[in-house]
C-alpha cells in the first residue's frame, strides 16, 4: 500500500543556509531518494516534512590534497567508481559502488544518504571503517568532525542531530602498500541486499601480518570492526592454523541474526569463509 501524498510536505533548498533552517524546523533531508521512494511505495514512509537537498553545491565534489581526500555528501556511487584517485587509493569504495543496485541507483544514490540512512546492510560502512574515515556534520552552529567509527550508535541510530546535515567524508591516503579486499554475498550476483559483506585491508612483510583491519556489514545492528580477529592476527604468520583460529574468533566480533533474508548460522558460516578467502589472498 502506497503512502498517502497529502500526509507529506516536500520542499527544495536552494542554499545550504536555507536547508539548515528547514532542518531546524523539523524537515527530513533527502538527496537521491532511492530508499525514500521504496518506503513510500510500501506505505512505510513516516508522514511529515521532507527536504530535497540534491542541488546544494556545498555538498558536492571530490577534493584531493596531499593529506586527505574529501567526498562531499552528495557524491554519487557512479562518481566514486569512476574517480581515478579514489579507485587507486581506496579501491574498496569503488568496488562497493559497483554493487549498489542498478546503474540508475548508482547515478542517484549518494554516499551521504548511504551513511545517514543507517541500514546495517549499507554498502559503504565496512570500507569506511577499515579506512579510518572521518565524517563532517554541519548545522547553523558550525561544523563538527567525528571518527566514522563513532557515527553509528545502533540500528537506524546515528550521531546526526535533527538540525544537522552530513557535509562530507574524509580519508587519509595512507594505504597504498596494503592489500585491499571487498566481498558481498547475496541471493544474486547483482542488485541484491547483502546477507553478509566484508571489507579488509592488510599490510604484510615476508608473509607476516604487520597491520590488518577487517569490518563486516549485515551481521549486526551496525557495520562492525573485528577487533578480536585483528588483534589475534597482528604479528602472526599467514598459515592454516592461524586462519582457522581467526575464523573461530570471528563469532566474538559479529552477531548475525535470523531474518527474512537468511539465518544467523548461515551468515556466520559464510562470513568465516569470506574471512578465509581474504587471508589466503594476502599470503
Amino acid at each position: 500500500m502506497r503512502g498517502y501524498l497529502p500526509d507529506y510536505t516536500f520542499e527544495s533548498a536552494n542554499s545550504l543556509k536555507e536547508a539548515l533552517s528547514f532542518c531546524e524546523a523539523g524537515a527530513k533531508a533527502f538527496a537521491g531518494g532511492t530508499d525514500l521512494m521504496v518506503l513510500f511505495e510500501a506505505g512505510l514512509l513516516a508522514p511529515g516534512k521532507y527536504l530535497d537537498i540534491s542541488r546544494l553545491k556545498e555538498l558536492k565534489g571530490i577534493k584531493n590534497s596531499k593529506t586527505q581526500v574529501t567526498l562531499g555528501a552528495l557524491t554519487t556511487y557512479s562518481q566514486i567508481r569512476n574517480h581515478l584517485i579514489l579507485t587507486k587509493q581506496f579501491p574498496i569504495l569503488g568496488l562497493a559502488s559497483r554493487e549498489v543496485g542498478a546503474l540508475a541507483i548508482q547515478n542517484r544514490g549518494t554516499i551521504g544518504g548511504n551513511i545517514a540512512n543507517a541500514s546495517p546492510a549499507a554498502d559503504f560502512p565496512p570500507g569506511l571503517l577499515v579506512y579510518d574515515a572521518k565524517i563532517q556534520l554541519i548545522s547553523t552552529e558550525g561544523i563538527r568532525t567525528l571518527d566514522y567509527s563513532r557515527f553509528h550508535l545502533g540500528y537506524k541510530k546515528t550521531e546526526l542531530r535533527q538540525d544537522e546535515l552530513v557535509l562530507s567524508v574524509s580519508l587519509k591516503p595512507e594505504f597504498q602498500k596494503y592489500h585491499h579486499f571487498w566481498r558481498k554475498v547475496g541471493n544474486r550476483r547483482a542488485q541484491a541486499i547483502s546477507k553478509t559483506m566484508m571489507a579488509g585491508i592488510a599490510k604484510t612483510t615476508k608473509k607476516t601480518i604487520q597491520d590488518i583491519r577487517i569490518a563486516f556489514g549485515s551481521v549486526g545492528p551496525t557495520a562492525a570492526r573485528c577487533y578480536h580477529v585483528e588483534s589475534f592476527l597482528k604479528g602472526k604468520a599467514i598459515n592454516t592454523q592461524n586462519i582457522q583460529e581467526a575464523k573461530q574468533l570471528l563469532s566474538k566480533d559479529i552477531h548475525p541474526i535470523d531474518d527474512i533474508r537468511s539465518t544467523g548460522k548461515y551468515r556466520l558460516r559464510v562470513s568465516q569463509n569470506v574471512l578465509e578467502e581474504f587471508l589466503c589472498g594476502i599470503g
